[in-house]
């Protein structure tokens, strides 16, 4: 009788971990489960994927803000127009090299996915699902790779033009 009980608890623990959890949106900085505050607000967006965490914290009070943002300011170290424009071509020269990789990266994923129907490998060929997995894993590093790829030249194009080259009208 111990162990049926036993049994009951366990099972009722692993019911109550298993649900999903109702959709969350975005609205701002502020996340909310109801639809009707999330359609009344335009820039509600559904949150996909994992679990939201939410932790609450305490406002901070205006005046301390405003404080240390005027007097930072005035205290900041400033660097010379020169070092600056050295800087830029630095950062400017790296993210080329990673967005270069990145493509490379993506040219390689895209040869090995081939449109969805990627060869199968030695274990694969008795184990359908390995292949499934394989296949959805290659399709997830070519989302994520091409979005690195966007995040860069997101990256490139706030940067100060480079010397030597004018802007676009």
């Amino acid at each position: 009788m111990k162990r049926l009980w036993m049994l009951v608890a366990w099972m009722g623990a692993v019911a109550a971990t298993g649900q999903a959890q109702d959709a969350i949106y975005r609205c701002g900085n502020e996340y909310t489960n109801t639809k009707p505050d999330a359609r009344s607000n335009k820039g509600c967006k559904l949150v996909e994927g994992g679990n939201v965490t939410v932790v609450q914290g305490s406002p901070v009070p205006k005046s301390s803000v405003s404080k240390t943002s005027a007097s930072a300011g005035n205290n900041a170290p400033r660097v010379d127009a020169a070092q600056q424009k050295v800087r830029d071509s630095d950062m400017r020269l790296i993210l080329q090299e990673e967005l270069k990789k990145a493509q490379t990266r993506l040219e390689q994923l895209k040869k090995e996915y081939n449109n969805g129907e990627p060869e199968k490998l030695g274990p694969e060929a008795r184990n359908h699902q390995k292949y499934l997995d394989r296949v959805a894993e290659l399709k997830a590093n070519l989302a994520r790779t091409e979005s690195d790829i966007a995040g860069l030249r997101r990256e490139i194009d706030r940067l100060p033009a480079a010397p030597g080259t004018s802007a676009a009208p």
